[in-house]
């Protein structure tokens, strides 16, 4: 069985919407999640998955709105999501291989070309399971154009995935 807990920052802690009384971390399966500076109307706790030497680094957040400690069924699905972290990876890279392809993604002639190599040119991704349990994962690095500067943001509606946006800068 996985461990999901909540080490409170002080006495107190157990008070959920109390800001400065949120736990400073959480434990969802195994992986620490420490409280991030943020915005009074939310509340993020984010870690980093133990990877092996010489792979990409990868993240895990929790985001509630309004601050507050995150509901059972929002530490479920994180602990779902730190469990099969790998394969839900996969999958929003495999979906991407597929959804990339439409017009409306703008892609070069040599950006399409990415989409046969054996891996795509993706990397550092974060996931982050928000208080609706709602959740996606973010590639930090691409080469994609669409994707820069923030990366590329893969949504999923439970263990599937529903849609993929270029994280670029809005003001240009």
């Amino acid at each position: 069985m996985t461990e999901i807990g909540v080490n409170p920052s002080g006495s107190g802690a157990e008070r959920p919407g109390a800001d400065a009384e949120l736990p400073a971390t959480l434990h969802i399966a195994g992986l620490a999640l420490s409280r991030t500076e943020s915005p009074p109307s939310l509340a993020c706790w984010t870690g980093y998955l133990p990877r092996p030497a010489g792979t990409d680094r990868a993240g895990m957040s929790v985001v509630t709105e309004p601050a507050a400690l995150p509901e059972e069924s929002t530490l479920r699905l994180a602990r779902d999501v730190v469990n099969r972290f790998d394969a839900f990876v996969d999958q929003a890279l495999e979906y991407c291989r597929i959804r990339l392809r439409e017009p409306r993604f703008h892609l070069t002639a040599e950006e399409l070309t990415w989409l046969e190599l054996p891996e795509l040119p993706m990397a550092v991704p974060e996931a982050t399971v928000w208080a609706d349990r709602s959740w996606a994962i973010r590639f930090a690095e691409s080469r994609f154009a669409l994707a820069d500067p923030h990366g590329l943001l893969v949504t999923f509606d439970g263990t599937q995935p529903v849609d993929v946006e270029g994280l670029e800068d809005e003001e240009e």
